[in-house]
């Protein structure tokens, strides 16, 4: 799934000394599924017999953890190119959602002793396909990413395992917190597409491996205009 197109051009960074801010949150409305607890099949000695599901995470007040907000068409402005790892941590990946520019430094790390395979899918094409046989073991994948879209993460040697990675064309991305907040800085005055994405989260059954399936994921889309040095807010509903 792809969630821009491919970019006319290459992001330039620039100062931003007009720049506004972006803030918001994502709210569940409706009936939340029920989730069930997802059963680990190999290495229980270290992974434990079941594991959370994560598709779905929502607070007391109904605050969605993990939704994905981009700001569309911003092809100048302030400089990304952070360190981003995404960790096997307790046979989950660590975050089960991580947003990513294509100027991030991005790593796959392995914190448990065993092994993990972290394998990332675009649609049925692979992104990359990373074995860490070592407790420690860190390989950089920042030359797989290569475009921007939504990047499935798997671990092949776990079935339960599962998580998103969603790749930006600017550094102007966030993903929303334990109460479903959000907030991005310096973003130039302008009139901008925000869209928020959140993976499916009904579920939908197995596959033929035992791993969890469920219905695509969502995206919805505002118009938000940006003022100088102001803030702008904008709030998504999931449903």
């Amino acid at each position: 799934m792809l969630l821009l197109a491919e970019p006319g051009g290459a992001y330039e960074v620039a100062t931003v000394p007009d720049g506004g801010t972006v803030t918001g949150t994502v709210k569940f409305v409706g009936t939340r599924p029920k989730l069930d607890p997802i059963a680990v099949n190999k290495n229980r000695d270290v992974c434990g017999q079941h594991k959370p599901a994560e598709a779905l995470i929502v607070s007391a007040d109904r605050g969605v953890k993990g939704g994905v907000v981009l700001i569309e068409g911003v092809a100048r402005g302030k400089r990304g190119g952070g360190d981003v790892v995404l960790d096997n941590h307790q046979c989950v990946f660590v975050s089960h959602v991580t947003a990513v520019g294509l100027k991030d430094r991005v790593a796959i790390r392995n914190s448990d002793p065993i092994l993990h395979n972290t394998h990332g899918f675009r649609g049925p094409p692979t992104v990359f396909n990373v074995a860490l046989p070592t407790k420690g073991q860190v390989i950089e994948i920042t030359k797989y990413l290569k475009s921007p879209g939504a990047v499935r993460v798997l671990c092949d040697a776990h079935p339960h395992m599962s998580a998103w990675m969603i790749v930006h064309d600017s550094p102007y991305y966030a993903v929303t917190d334990d109460k479903g907040a959000f907030r991005i800085t310096d973003v130039p005055p302008g009139t901008y597409k925000v869209t928020m994405w959140h993976a499916g989260f009904r579920p939908k059954g197995a596959d033929k491996d035992g791993r969890m399936l469920y219905d695509a994921p969502r995206t919805v889309t505002r118009e938000l205009a940006v003022a100088t040095k102001a803030t702008a807010t904008v709030d998504f509903e999931l449903k």
